[in-house]
Order: C-alpha cells, then structure tokens, then sequence
C-alpha cells in the first residue's frame, strides 16, 4: 500500500528509503579508499601506454612564458585563453603519446561522451565545428581536442609522452623550474596545472592480481594487440577467450555489449549496477546544424547548468537524462502532486528522484528477459548518488546466451588466482579479466597529478593543506605559490557538464594574466586572509543532503568518499552555493579591477 506521503505516487517512499539503506550498508567497507590499488611498482604495468611508443629525443632546456601540465580538454582551454591573453610561448607537457588528456586514455571500445557533444566539446563555434552525433565517440572527441590544438598553436612545442616530476619556485627569478622524467628543465613565469580528475586508473584491492597467468588490463589502456578491433569495436581476436570484465560503472556500461558480441563468453562481475537510461543517440541533422545562430552553444551551455541547477528555463534546449529530472521536480511542485506544496523542496526533490529511479528500474524488467539477472540489474539509490549512465544496448546484452552477470550482492569480487576470478565461493575460468573499475578521484592533490609542487618556503602543497586543509582564492591561487594556478574543481564549481567548469577556470586565469600583462606586473598570489576565509565559505556551504551527489545516505562511490566520512572538513568541497553563483562571483571579482585578495609584484625594470 502507497505510503501517504505520496499517495499520487506508484511507490512507497518509506519502503524504498528502507531499500536505499540496507543496500548501502552491503557496501560500506571499513577501508574507504583504501580498497583500491595504486599503480605503482609491482603494478605499474597497468599504467602503461599501449597507444603510443615512447620516441626518443634530447632532454629540453627551455624558458617559456607559460608551463601548463595536462593535456587534456583543461589544460587545452588554459592554452587557448592563454594565447588569447598575449603569451607567446605557452608550452604543453602531457604524459601520454597524443594531446587528448582523458579522451586519449579512453580509446577503449564503445567510449562516447554521456553529456551531449554540442555542449561537451568546447569551442565549438571558435572552430566552426558541429559534431557528427548528439553523443560523440571518443576518436572524433580525440580528433577536436587535437583540433584546439592546431588552431591555438600549441600541438608543435607540446612536450609528449612525459610526466612532470617537480616544480619548485625560485623568488630570485621570479620563475618555476618543471622537472620532468625526461630529464628536462623548464623555467616559467606562469605554471598551470590541468592535471584533471580521470587519468591515474586504480585497481581493486584484491587478493590474488599478481598471480593471473591470462591476459589483464585497465580499461584506460586497453589492449587492442590482444582483443583485436578499435575503439568502434569489432574485437576479433576474442572468439575462442573467456572474459571478465570487473566492474559495472559507465565505462563498463559501454564496453560489455562489444565485448559480450566478440567474445566467446563474457562474465561481468557486478558489485553495485549502475542506472542506466535511454541513450537516444542521433546523427547531426545538418538542417538544424545550418540554421544555428551566432551564440547557439554558449546559450545552450548555459541553458543546461541552470536546468541541472534546478532554475526552471522556459524551454529546455537540451532535454536529456540530466535535465528532464530537474523538469520532473518541477513539474511535481507546480502541479502539487504529493502535497508538494506544502513540503519542503528538498522532499519534493528526493520524490521525483524517486520517480525516476523507478522509471529506470521499470525499464530493466522492460528489457532484460531473465527475472532474477533483471532484478540483479536494478540501482536502488538515489540517482546522482553514482554518476547516471546512457545506453541503449548494455541492459539487453544479458540476454546473450554467452553472457553471465556474476552479481555479487554489494560484496564484491573475492579473489584473483591463476586461473581466474573468485566471487561467491566460485572460480569462474577466464582467460582475460578487464578492470572496469576507474581513476583516482579524492585522493591527495600531489598522488593524483604526480608530482610535487614546492612553493617560496620549500613546502610542497600537500605538506601546506595537510597542516591545516586546502587553502585557495577560488580554487586557482594560494598563497606562497606564486604564479601557480589550480585547474580544476576543488574549491571552485561541479558542473555535470566538466568542460564548462574548465573553461570558466581558463578564463578565469587568463583575466588575470592579461591584467598583468598591462599592469607591468610580475607575480600574483592570494592573501593568507583571503585564502582562509575562502576555504571557511566552502566548508560552510558545502552540501551533504540525502540523495544527493556526495550524499551521506548514498551507496559508497568516489562522490562520497566510498561511503566514509571525512576525516576533517570538506577543505575540497566545491563551491556548495552552486556553479551558477561561483561563475557570477568569480567574474565580478575578475572585472571589479581591485582584484581583492591577492599581492601583486611589479616587474623589476631592465637596465
């Protein structure tokens, strides 16, 4: 019987919080984090680059202007902004064989872009380019960031297959000197680093990985020699191979119907399914394409990070997963459905979550033949508490007779021997095991980018937000790092779409650099005060409601630190007022032209 909360409603919210509750406390593990492997010595293997080969060349000893490290779709839009701003030379330093950042790890078959292409790919209209599909693949996606690249003048002096290994920060040359395991040696007026989120893949901790004797491999390197095919498929050396695949996040969502139609069987071992939703991916109709206006994709930018922000827009431009739920909620508080007008809005919120959730798990029993793999499949928790996933083809491919949904009930895989995987009591022989199972997310700054940043008193930033948390002015500056900026989403905004967040930040650095390019000024830093009371207004505000990203009801994922509460404050929480406020905060700051908060130098005259 429907609870009377919400007796408009096909379900009751009282039993599915009790669901939502007893499927995360399967999942909570004292570890945290610490579950997973990192890929490093005896495991470093998986971190290899299996794209490119590493050429060799002289060690470089150059000055440049500006140093950005990471060169992804971050450090690309920082490159951009920067040659924009007036620096002549603006080097690159990327760690794998192409520019591309995650889109050149993640060559894996299927990859394809879950927010639509006309808002993710950015600077479209700068390039006069409409992508082919609503959701690009990965090589066309490759194909733009090496685009920007050409376009911007930064693909000839970009510094390939190498990874920064220090900086420190010289007050006497008002410089940073990189370091890198090619023995180079920059020195740069300005560093950036785009290092980004999703690069360093991670492992499961599980007993037993050393000791496969098959075939194995993350999918952020995957092994084409072996499988056969590209990334649009057709994995041909699998006929006779047994395959796992652990793991059952998007990238599996998007590799399992290839490999299941290559392979000659394929076990998915499953510890929390993920939701997923109609895809609904279409050719670019060239019609619409055509007739677009002058400002179309900054409009429609924006038109999205409002619906996802939960500001009502007359028309919804991009009508997809993310935005229709934000429609729905509104939708349900308009009309009063469930009393809604007279509850809270985070209830009327967690109520179309609800709704939704139900819809997604209706459409596995739609789609998956089997009762008991069908119900395996189904999420119960709130959406947003893992990242949504969009496919058209995964749920149905567990009708394949050469398919088998290992589901594990939230505990896991056990163990890895010599001759394949352990779940349940049970060895399940295969021949390859592909690791589903992501990228470091939450760990500490200097491990996830790789290197260490010293500033003017020889501390590295981990040793100054160890001491005493993260401390930044917008996610960008901190204070005895001169001419350092931060790229990325700690402290600053979360977007679902990443590339707008990246380029508010490019911007945001660019402003900067052009009002010292005009001002004869030679470093920026931020204020301790500043600094302090930034990160103050960041803990303050940071959100960790039930239901939502990073919620401590959620089932354990990289959004809410696995499920663990934090050791302190939330120091690298985003921004808790929300994206729309950041963007509106920081561009006041940047245009007032008092820059409050930060120091200038002037630049020492020449004589």
């Amino acid at each position: 019987m429907a609870d009377p909360v919400a007796p408009d409603m096909d379900f009751d919210p009282v039993a599915l919080r009790r669901r939502y509750a007893d499927e995360r406390a399967k999942r909570l593990r004292s570890d945290g984090k610490d579950q997973y492997l990192e890929v490093a010595g005896r495991y470093a293997e998986f971190a290899k680059d299996r794209f490119a080969p590493l050429a060799d060349r002289p060690a470089i000893d150059a000055l440049v202007d500006a140093l950005v490290v990471g060169g992804g779709f971050g450090g690309l839009l920082a490159g951009a902004r920067l040659r924009d701003a007036g620096l002549a030379d603006v080097r690159i330093v990327e760690k794998g064989g192409q520019i591309g950042g995650t889109w050149y790890w993640n060559q894996y078959p299927g990859a394809q872009c879950d927010i639509e292409s006309y808002i993710y790919l950015p600077l479209l209209e700068e390039l006069g380019v409409v992508p082919s599909e609503r959701y690009a693949r990965a090589p066309e996606i490759l194909a733009h960031a090496q685009r920007i690249a050409e376009r911007y003048g930064l693909s000839d002096t970009a510094v390939l297959g190498t990874e920064v290994t220090s900086m420190e920060w010289s007050d006497k040359a008002g410089r940073w000197t990189v370091h890198t395991d090619r023995g180079d040696r920059f020195e740069a007026r300005f560093v950036v680093t785009a290092t980004g989120p999703l690069h360093r893949p991670k492992l499961p901790g599980v007993q037993g990985i050393e000791e496969f004797a098959g075939q194995a491999f993350h999918t952020s390197r995957w092994d084409y020699g072996y499988t056969g095919g590209g990334p649009e498929g057709g994995l041909d050396r699998l006929a006779t191979t047994r395959v796992a695949v652990i793991g059952t996040g998007a990238t599996a969502v998007q590799i399992v119907p290839h490999l299941a139609e290559a392979a000659e069987h394929l076990f998915v071992f499953q510890r929390t399914p993920s939701p997923v939703d109609v895809r609904g991916n279409r050719p670019t109709d060239p019609a619409w394409s055509d007739a677009l206006d002058p400002g179309w994709q900054k409009e429609r930018v924006r038109n999205f990070n409002a619906l996802v922000s939960g500001v009502p827009q007359d028309v919804d431009l991009v009508a997809d997963g993310w935005t229709t739920l934000i429609g729905r909620m509104m939708e349900i508080y308009r009309d009063g459905t469930a009393g809604a007008l007279d509850r809270p809005f985070e209830e009327v919120l967690e109520l179309a979550n609800m709704e939704k959730m139900e819809e997604i798990r209706a459409r596995v029993d739609v789609l998956v033949a089997d009762p008991g793999v069908a119900e395996a499949l189904k999420p119960y928790y709130a959406m947003f508490c893992k990242r949504p996933c969009f496919h058209d083809e995964y749920l149905t491919t567990f009708n394949r007779d050469n398919v088998t949904l290992v589901d594990t009930d939230g505990r896991g895989v056990e163990r890895i021997t010599r001759d394949g995987v352990v779940a349940g009591g049970v060895l399940y022989e295969v021949d390859c095991i592909v690791y589903a199972t992501g990228f470091e997310v939450g760990t500490g700054y200097e491990r996830r980018a790789g290197f260490a940043v010293r500033g003017r008193d020889g501390r590295t930033l981990t040793e100054k937000w160890d001491d005493g948390g993260m401390r930044t002015l917008h996610g960008t500056l901190t204070h005895g790092y001169p001419n350092l900026f931060v790229l990325g989403q700690s402290q600053a905004a979360w977007t679902a779409n990443y590339t707008q967040l990246l380029d508010e930040g490019a911007r945001h650095i660019a402003a900067i650099v052009s009002h010292m390019q005009s001002g004869g000024l030679a470093t920026i830093e931020a204020t301790e005060a500043a600094e302090d009371a930034w990160a103050e207004e960041i803990v303050a505000n940071a959100t960790n409601g039930t239901g939502g990203i990073g919620g401590t009801d959620c089932t354990p994922g990289y959004y809410n630190n696995e499920g663990q509460p934090l050791d302190g404050p939330p120091w690298g929480a985003s921004y808790g007022k929300g994206s729309i406020e950041f963007f509106r905060t920081t561009k006041a700051w940047r245009e007032s032209g008092t820059f409050e908060g930060v120091t200038f130098t002037p630049q020492t005259p020449a004589i």
